[in-house]
């Protein structure tokens, strides 16, 4: 079977205005395309004014937050030719939920690995990104350079993020929880956004845990010099927590921390998601001390047992019609060489592509 084509990489250059045109012109097709879904079937019964009229209440929020964000969402909106709250509505995932079942084009799988665990020392993170095949046709990786930021790199949807690095040596990842407390907010995806712009774990954190967001991710953050801090959140609370003494830390897409259990929206699922931790978990403890390298995350994340519940998910092979959660993008970071493999597609079928930041500095204290 062919391997599916390289995600193609885009550079972009200027204030948040000019880089957001840049984007919306080279993703045109695929914004147009997430900006249509007004007109189809939408959550509630509600009609396209309605939730434009909610999104605007995010918008509101996000405003006063980040209106450095708005600029960039006017300046794809102008060269996409589309509407701007339109597109913004299209960044904000807790207004599209049903009538589709509440999350299953968003399951993900992160693998982090660090002292004692891997070979030289080095820390390491990996990903699997599972949404509907269909996501991964429109991918982009995306270099944003704006005065003032540090450099990052990105993979995602047009507009939507849900992963990054920056070369102030911090790298964001995580995965999507269902929340009961969500709220009219600043949504998370816009979130994920400004966290890559902090120069430092510690103001990272900070936008990760602000009191207006709508609701949360589990969030990774892992610095080049070895600090780990997982964030489960929610929109009023959060557990923070780090790697075992082995140095190992992998999540999915359930509350497993004790006090943020209650917070858990998609009971249902939760025991799918529990089968893929357990496993990701077993692969890591599998290893020896000091042997983990990128070439061993990239196995884990190939990993098909347990299958449709596994990491690395094929619904068109598993007996299914296909239409479940795919793997549609994988990347593996090793943040002390400040290096990213990545590829479309499943990590056992995919050309594998490589960005390196050209001058990485130590984070901030």
């Amino acid at each position: 079977m062919t391997p599916p084509a390289e995600i193609p990489v885009l550079r972009v250059r200027g204030s948040h205005r000019e880089v957001g045109e840049q984007v919306g012109l080279a993703c045109a097709r695929w914004i147009r395309g997430a900006v249509d879904t007004l007109d189809g079937p939408l959550p509630e019964g509600r009609t396209a004014d309605e939730q434009l009229d909610l999104a605007r209440r995010f918008r509101d929020a996000t405003a006063a937050a980040y209106p450095w964000y708005l600029d960039e969402v006017a300046g794809a909106a102008e060269t996409a030719d589309v509407d701007p709250l339109s597109l913004f509505a299209t960044t904000v995932e807790e207004i599209w939920y049903e009538p589709y079942a509440r999350r299953i084009t968003g399951r993900c799988t992160d693998l982090v690995a660090v002292p004692p665990a891997t070979l030289d020392g080095h820390v390491l993170v990996g990903h699997n990104n599972d949404l509907a095949r269909a996501d991964q046709d429109g991918l982009v990786a995306i270099e944003w350079t704006i005065p003032g930021d540090p450099v990052v790199f990105t993979i995602s949807n047009g507009m939507s993020l849900s992963c990054g690095w920056n070369d102030a040596g911090i790298a964001m990842t995580g995965n999507e929880l269902a929340p009961l407390d969500e709220r009219v907010g600043v949504p998370r995806m816009i979130q994920y956004r400004s966290m890559l712009r902090q120069p430092s774990m510690e103001r990272a954190v900070g936008e990760a845990l602000r009191h207006d967001r709508a609701s949360s991710y589990n969030q990774i953050l892992v610095s080049s010099g070895g600090e780990v801090i997982d964030v489960e959140g929610s929109a009023t609370e959060a557990e923070l927590t780090s790697v075992d003494e082995r140095g190992h830390l992998a999540h999915t897409n359930h509350y497993v921390c004790e006090r943020m259990l209650r917070f858990e929206g998609d009971p249902d699922y939760a025991p799918h998601s529990s089968r893929r931790l357990a496993r990701a978990e077993a692969l890591l403890a599998s290893t020896t001390p000091g042997t983990v390298t990128t070439e061993t995350l990239r196995g884990f994340l190939s990993d098909h047992e347990g299958a449709p519940d596994s990491l690395c998910r094929h619904p068109e092979r598993d007996g299914s019609d296909g239409s479940g959660s795919a793997t549609v993008f994988w990347w593996i970071s090793d943040m002390t060489d400040m290096r990213v493999e990545f590829g479309r597609g499943n990590p056992c079928d995919s050309v594998t592509q490589t960005y390196a930041f050209a001058a990485a500095q130590e984070p901030a204290a």
